[in-house]
């Protein structure tokens, strides 16, 4: 059974960075697409989770919603059981909790806005919080 696991999350001032990294365990994420997604606060349904960015891990396709173009890149590992959200110039309105999920069989391409109903698993998500 494949987890997720998110880790990077924290607080930083407006202009800063973070890197968000998903590990995978119990299987790697060979044939996978790894989607990030943020969920504002105060929101809590699974349907309210925006598409921050995707990777197709044996592709290396990837995607971007076009307010993280040009400063948020995605990345992943060699071995293909971890995935990366390198966060710069960080604004307040990136706020929220950041969850990975992995799409089997997914390629990162065409991303709908219910991306998240594609998604088969799901780690417990990251905070992060840019304020001053």
């Amino acid at each position: 059974q494949l987890q997720l696991v998110e880790s990077g999350g924290g607080l930083v001032q407006p202009g800063g960075s973070l890197r968000l990294s998903c590990v995978a365990s119990g299987r790697t994420l060979d044939h996978f697409a790894v989607g990030w997604f943020r969920q504002a606060p105060g929101t809590e349904r699974k349907e309210e989770r925006e598409g921050v960015s995707c990777i197709a891990m044996n592709l290396n396709s990837t995607w971007y919603v076009d307010s993280a173009k040009g400063r948020f890149t995605v990345s992943r590992d060699n071995a293909r059981t971890t995935a990366y959200l390198q966060m710069n110039n960080l604004k307040p309105d990136d706020t929220g909790v950041y969850f990975c999920g992995a799409e089997a069989v997914g390629y990162c391409d065409a991303v709908p806005e219910d991306y998240y109903s594609r998604m088969h698993y799901w780690g417990k998500g990251a905070l992060v919080t840019v304020s001053s």
